[in-house]
């Protein structure tokens, strides 16, 4: 069982332009389940950072994250942007859970580098998604070889919360709920 207080959240280049591309998994989904993880993160007090890559006319992340100013990075990996390194060291989180698209880089690269830092990653599939599925899942098997974990936001969410009867809990299930939206 993960602990609450030992994660915090990544989401990473979650951008309107950038959700658009993905391929294995339909848009409307990966913004769903980022949205559900906003929730989850809310209610259960989990720090989480928004990484974005640089775009004409701003990082344009998408309506359903929670609020919060992104870094915006200029490598393939969140970890390439000291501002945005500091903020996840500052919250001295071992865990971080991570979503984004494209799975292929800032999802693979950012995995690694945590891993390779010392920090437990979980990678949520659908909040992000990859170029084709044949290149994603060849991002995901180097991270489970590296130690990375590659889950759902419901998997993640039940390893957090196990009893659904407290207040939290009850919270955190009727998220899950939107997943089947």
């Amino acid at each position: 069982m993960l602990d609450p207080r030992t994660v915090q959240i990544v989401f990473a280049d979650l951008q309107d332009s950038i959700v658009a591309l993905s391929r294995t998994n339909p848009p409307d989904t990966v913004r769903r389940s980022a949205g559900v993880l906003g929730r989850i993160a809310r209610t259960l007090e989990i720090p989480f950072t928004v990484s974005a890559a640089p775009r004409p006319g701003g990082p344009g992340v998408i309506a359903e994250l929670p609020a919060a100013t992104p870094f915006v990075r200029s490598g393939p990996s969140c970890w390439d942007d000291p501002a945005w390194r500091a903020r996840v060291a500052a919250h001295a989180r071992p865990t971080l859970a991570l979503c984004g698209v494209v799975s292929e880089i800032v999802v693979l690269h950012t995995a690694l580098d945590a891993l390779a830092d010392g920090h437990r990653v979980v990678v949520l599939v659908d909040a992000g998604g990859g170029m084709s599925q044949r290149t994603e899942d060849a991002a995901h098997e180097q991270i489970r070889a590296a130690g990375g974990t590659v889950t759902s936001v419901a998997s993640f969410a039940t390893d957090l919360v196990r009893d659904f009867t407290d207040p939290a809990g009850r919270e955190v299930i009727t998220a899950l709920h939107d997943l089947l939206a």
